[in-house]
């Protein structure tokens, strides 16, 4: 009978471990949650910020187009 309880005692203290594995994951796992979060919050403040000062800002006239320098070139050859 010596035994059983070194075996109970070791099946208790294997119990009490994971358990305790337990909790550490789970707090690991809620503070990455809560980071990613954070982020994401911070994240879209700053694309809100940026959408509305674009969105006050007046439009950009568009650019010209330019033409390549050898279509310019043509033209003048060709007078040649």
């Amino acid at each position: 009978m010596a035994k059983n309880p070194d075996r109970a005692e070791t099946l208790f203290n294997k119990k009490e471990q994971r358990e305790r594995d337990g909790h550490k994951a789970m707090a690991e796992y809620e503070a990455e949650q809560r980071a990613v979060r954070e982020k994401t919050a911070k994240l879209r403040a700053l694309r809100l910020a940026r959408d509305a000062a674009l969105a006050q800002a007046p439009p950009a006239a568009p650019a010209k187009k330019k033409r390549p320098a050898d279509a310019a070139k043509q033209p003048d050859e060709a007078a040649d």
